[in-house]
């Protein structure tokens, strides 16, 4: 039962007002109202007192209630969860992180080793094809990766990405690198690009201002994108309830 205290003092004091002013011809010895006096003995004001409680406790309740739920509104709408998975999110990183190294060992010029002429001036053609391979096997796998997406941010930087092959297909194809017009993935034909100009191949992929060191910026921001959306994890749901997971359930089972 609830105490009175909890409730308006001045209300409860209504209800009894008449109790002890009341100058009914009824009145006894003591100033009660008799009629009164009889109907508190009757229940008649317990059932009163009951009713008025019932009715305050309700309204607390419901004002209880609706604040509960504008609470729970006002997580759901303030607080974001990732649109993508856990596995998802956790390919992109991984993805973007090797294409991002796969480009640094092509573009970094100082202690390169891939366009490093040998004592008669000449470069190795094989280790320089094979940096290149394993850039384009990258930057495809991070296509397919980040392909898989729902993250605006992440679209938008593997789609600049895109675009700066683009704007570098006519030199790419004139090495051996073609471009897929539909997926926009890299295909490296080796023997053309073993007999291409070692020097137009070093223009596109070695130093600051070279291909492979933009696609590498545009991949190291994916990877960014990806650990910014990761570290919306662990947050609460719609529900009022803690999501150890970015959007779909439990985290381990999602790894599966």
């Amino acid at each position: 039962m609830r105490g009175i205290s909890m409730y308006d003092s001045s209300s409860v004091s209504t209800l009894f007002s008449s109790l002890g002013s009341s100058k009914s011809t009824g009145s006894g010895m003591f100033g009660i109202n008799l009629s009164e006096y009889a109907s508190i003995r009757s229940g008649s004001y317990g059932k009163l007192m009951r009713s008025y409680f019932s009715m305050d406790s309700t309204k607390s309740t419901s004002k209880s209630d609706d604040s509960t739920k504008n609470t729970i509104e006002d997580l759901a709408t303030t607080t974001s969860t990732s649109k993508d998975s856990t596995k998802t999110l956790a390919a992109i990183e991984s993805d973007a992180k090797e294409l991002t190294d796969s480009a640094k060992a092509l573009y970094t010029r100082s202690n390169n080793k891939v366009f490093t002429k040998d004592s008669g001036g000449s470069y190795d053609t094989d280790k320089i094809y094979k940096a290149v391979k394993s850039f384009a096997d990258d930057y495809n796998s991070m296509l397919d990766t980040a392909g898989r997406s729902s993250t605006n941010r992440i679209s938008q930087s593997v789609s600049s990405m895109k675009n700066e092959t683009s704007y570098n297909e006519k030199a790419l194809k004139e090495i051996g690198i073609t471009v897929d017009e539909k997926t926009g993935k890299l295909s490296v034909d080796e023997t053309t690009f073993k007999s291409a100009d070692t020097e137009k191949i070093k223009n596109l992929f070695n130093g600051t201002g070279s291909y492979a060191y933009s696609v590498a910026t545009k991949a190291a921001m994916t990877e960014s994108y990806a650990k910014s959306e990761a570290a919306k994890s662990n947050t609460y749901t719609k529900n009022g309830t803690y999501n150890y997971n970015y959007n779909s359930g439990n985290i381990f089972m999602d790894m599966f």
